[in-house]
């Protein structure tokens, strides 16, 4: 099984180098690290005061693999999840913050065994999760990386600005869908015709 640092630095290789596109409501990012995280964790790498984009350009891949490990996976109880989640749940961690739980804990309810929505692992959730995995282990990691694919979906549908992320420019899958992807078993991969049937209400 991969360390939680060599999913931290796949992690950062699939999020890129420096972006500050105007359609993310992250705004300024670099290797997944957006300013309003260094500015929550007051990381003022060019030491002039304050935090900007220019903090954000100086980050480097291990600073960024370092905070991911910290503050996106040990702080918010990543590690007491099932083997199985932790992978695809840090990455999604990374992307969406407590959504990534949250989507967790819906899928846990639906295959009956409660635990709050909240975007919190606490006691109830750790339970709840593992004896889901308990119930279908060969199957838990496919049904949230199932349950990760069709929230990009929706979140696509909501906000137009951001179906790019889901939909090439050629009506391929986007980057969130083959990030979601990854994660889930090939079998269980939309094909092209099936991305685009879905995809096909956005114009």
């Amino acid at each position: 099984m991969k360390t939680v640092q060599q999913i931290a630095a796949e992690i950062v290789a699939r999020e890129g180098g420096f972006v500050n596109d105007p359609d993310d409501p992250g705004g300024a990012t670099k290797y997944g690290v957006t300013l309003g995280t260094m500015r929550r964790l007051g990381l003022d790498l060019t030491r002039d005061g304050r935090i900007d984009v220019a903090d954000v350009r100086a980050l480097t891949r291990q600073q960024a693999q370092e905070i991911f490990v910290e503050h996106y996976f040990r702080k918010p109880g990543l590690a007491e999840l099932p083997a199985p989640l932790q992978a695809s749940v840090f990455d999604m961690y990374v992307n969406a913050g407590a959504n990534a739980v949250k989507i967790l804990q819906r899928l846990v309810t639906r295959m009956g065994f409660a635990a709050k929505d909240d975007g919190i692992i606490g006691p109830r959730t750790l339970a709840a999760a593992r004896d889901a995995a308990q119930a279908a282990p060969d199957h838990i990691a496919d049904a949230y990386g199932i349950a990760r694919r069709n929230y990009y979906y929706a979140l696509a549908d909501a906000r137009p600005a951001s179906r790019k992320y889901a939909r090439t420019t050629t009506g391929a899958k986007g980057g969130w869908i083959t990030r979601a992807e990854e994660f889930i078993a090939a079998r269980y991969h939309l094909t092209l015709a099936e991305h685009r049937m879905r995809v096909a209400k956005w114009a």
